[in-house]
C-alpha cells in the first residue's frame, strides 16, 4: 500500500471517528428524538441546532458547562418554550410548540432544579395532587357518580402508598411538605412524576444540593425505575455520576451537541475534555 493510500485511509478513519461522536439516534428507534433544535432570546442563541436521540428504556445523561443550553433545551422539550426551528418527536409524533399540559399528557414528565412542593399540604396530599384526569374534579360526577369517584380515589391512594413506599417516604406521609429536607422534596417531586405514568422522565439536576446519604437513595430509585422499563433523561454536572449510571451521554456546549454516545467513548473525546476545561472554541 502506498503512502497516499495510507493517508487516505487515515483520513477516512478520522472522518468515521468524528461522525461517531454525534449520535442522533436514527440508527435505532429512539423514544425521544431532538433534531436541529434552535432557541434564541433576542441576540442570545441558547440552543443552536441540538440533535440527539434517547433510546427506549435507557438512562441518558445530558451534560455540559454552565450556560451550555441544557435547561433551555428541557424547556423546549416540555413546552415551556417553543423552539425557533427544529423538531422534537416523542414516539414518532412531533411535540414541539405544544403547551406544557399537552406535552405532559402526551407522556413527558419533568422535575426541576428547585422542587416545587405545596408546603401546607401533607406529603400524601402533595403526591395525590399529581393524579391526572380525576373524574371527581367534575361537579357532575361528584353529584351523580359518587361510587365511581370513590373507587377512583381509593385506586389513587393505593398508588400513592406504593410510590411512597418505593421512595422510602412512607414514614413521612402525614408530615407537611414544609418539614421535608431538600433531598426529600426532590424525591417527592419524582413521586409526583411517577404518578403521572409518563413515557419518559426528564430530571433537571436531580442530586444537586442533596445530602450525600440521600443521593445514593435517589440514584438507586432511578436505576430501579429504569429496570422497570422507564426511560430517563437527566441533566447532571457530576461526571462520575453520569459515567456510572448512564447508558448514553449527550454533551452540549454553546447550545450545540458536542458529542453523543456511550459513556466510555464520550469520556475519551478530546473536545469534551477541552470544553470542560474551558479551552474548547466552537
Amino acid at each position: 500500500m502506498g503512502a497516499a493510500d495510507s493517508d487516505a485511509d487515515a483520513d477516512a478513519d478520522t472522518d468515521d471517528a468524528g461522525s461517531a461522536n454525534i449520535d442522533d439516534g436514527s440508527a435505532g428507534d429512539p423514544l425521544l428524538a431532538v433534531d436541529g433544535v434552535v432557541k434564541t432570546f433576542g441576540g442570545l442563541v441558547a440552543v443552536d441546532g441540538a440533535t440527539f436521540g434517547v433510546e427506549r428504556e435507557s438512562i441518558t445523561g445530558l451534560i455540559g458547562p454552565n450556560g451550555a443550553g441544557k435547561s433551555t433545551l428541557f424547556d423546549c422539550i416540555t413546552g415551556v418554550h417553543a423552539p425557533d426551528s427544529g423538531t422534537i418527536r416523542l414516539d414518532g409524533a412531533e411535540i414541539q410548540g405544544r403547551s406544557p399540559t399537552a406535552v405532559a399528557r402526551r407522556g413527558v414528565g419533568r422535575t426541576f432544579q428547585t422542587p416545587k412542593t405545596f408546603r401546607g399540604m401533607t406529603v400524601r396530599q402533595n403526591l395525590a395532587f399529581a393524579a391526572r384526569d380525576q373524574v371527581g374534579e367534575r361537579a357532575f360526577n361528584s353529584m351523580f357518580r359518587p361510587n365511581t369517584v370513590s373507587a377512583e380515589e381509593a385506586d389513587i391512594q393505593e398508588r400513592v402508598d406504593e410510590i411512597l413506599e418505593f421512595l422510602e417516604l412512607d414514614h413521612l406521609a402525614e408530615e407537611y411538605g414544609s418539614a421535608l429536607s431538600g433531598g426529600q422534596r426532590k424525591l417527592l417531586e419524582l413521586g409526583r412524576v411517577i404518578l403521572m405514568d409518563p413515557d419518559i422522565i426528564l430530571l433537571d439536576e436531580p442530586i444537586a444540593g442533596v445530602n450525600p446519604s440521600l443521593t445514593d437513595d435517589l440514584l438507586d430509585r432511578l436505576e430501579e425505575l429504569n429496570d422497570r422499563g422507564r426511560t430517563i433523561l437527566f441533566i447532571e454536572h457530576d461526571i462520575d455520576v453520569v459515567m456510572q449510571h448512564c447508558d448514553h451521554v449527550v454533551v452540549m456546549h454553546n447550545g450545540e451537541t458536542l458529542a453523543s454516545g456511550p459513556p466510555q467513548i464520550v469520556q475519551e473525546d478530546d473536545r469534551v475534555v477541552e470544553a470542560y476545561l474551558g479551552g474548547y472554541d466552537a
